[in-house]
């Protein structure tokens, strides 16, 4: 049996659930086994996980399940698990699979692998893949252990739908109550979360101070995209830090990632480089990032981005 943890936020499931749901119904049909999902807390629909591979999907309905603890999650997942009889544990590599996985593998007396890309099956022999050295080549593990706890980085699967539609149970699992009380949560909203955006447009201190930012804005929202930055845009405070992407930031693997007036210093690249086409608009032809770029445009951004999207805006106009 593999069981999945979808995350979800606000009764709602989040885009890497899916994922995690379709990693796990590729791996129960390599090993020839079931494959369940567990959702914590109040869901307005637990039912859309329907069509992703799983075979069973069971809904632990509890209201003090709604904020993330990680040690009230550890114990209702790895008790379901156990009652399962689970082998493979399968989780997003968030900010919540981190704060799990470990946990989880010390309660399951699992192998913990962590930050993988997916499976290769060579000669029947089953081995996760993991891209090492900022993406740059990949390492293949396997573990020796009975059980595991694998996490997988956001937006490394194209998610499509199987020919399955699973059974919702309602299930009631015990868990001790958290000894951290939550007093208040600021949460951004209105933005896909950098991890899970699809495209992203991210500028650098070539944009010269925080009032040039309207023009990044205005092409991320006609690009339907989530807006980030570079280290020293976030440290001078033109930016906040939750849109610092690189390697001391967050990582991220969009479909698209455009680069403005951003150097591309090897502690950005290694946060970005696994994006599917990276875009880099900068004036500096020595620039860094012009090596990491499927297209360039040397140019003075401020001429080149607000004719960017203006042609965007007509494509879209022109295409419904």
């Amino acid at each position: 049996m593999i069981l999945v943890f979808a995350e979800s936020k606000d009764g709602k499931f989040k885009k890497n659930a899916f994922e995690i749901a379709l990693l796990g119904s590729q791996l129960a049909k390599e090993r020839n086994q079931d494959c369940a999902a567990v959702v914590l807390g109040d869901h307005h629909q637990p039912s859309e996980l329907s069509g992703y591979g799983i075979s069973k999907i069971y809904h632990v309905n509890n209201s003090a399940l709604n904020d993330f603890d990680d040690f009230a999650y550890r114990d209702v997942i790895a008790g379901l698990a156990n009652e399962l009889g689970a082998n493979t544990v399968l989780l997003s590599h968030t900010a919540l699979g981190k704060a799990l996985a470990g946990r989880l593998s010390v309660r399951l007396e699992a192998a913990c692998i962590s930050a993988v890309k997916g499976f290769e099956n060579t000669g029947g022999q089953l081995r996760w893949v993991k891209p090492v050295f900022s993406g740059k080549a990949f390492a293949h593990y396997e573990a020796v252990a009975e059980k595991s706890v694998v996490s997988l980085i956001p937006n490394s699967l194209s998610v499509t739908k199987a020919e399955v539609s699973p059974e919702v149970e309602e299930k009631d699992v015990e868990f001790n109550k958290s000894k951290v009380e939550l007093v208040e949560r600021n949460v951004v909203t209105g933005k896909v979360p950098l991890p899970e955006a699809e495209r992203v447009v991210s500028a650098g201190r070539g944009m010269k101070g925080p009032e040039n930012w309207d023009i990044i804005e205005e092409l991320a929202e006609a690009l339907n995209a989530t807006t980030a930055c570079s280290r020293p845009v976030a440290d001078s405070e033109w930016r906040p830090h939750h849109e610092h992407v690189g390697q001391t930031g967050i990582a991220i693997r969009p479909n698209l990632y455009i680069a403005i007036g951003i150097s591309g210093a090897i502690q950005h690249l290694a946060g970005v480089n696994n994006s599917k086409v990276i875009v880099v608009i900068n004036k500096d032809s020595e620039a860094p990032f012009f090596k990491a770029a499927d297209y360039g445009v040397c140019a003075d951004l401020f001429d080149v981005v607000p004719k960017l999207t203006e042609a965007v805006k007509r494509f879209k106009a022109d295409n419904g």
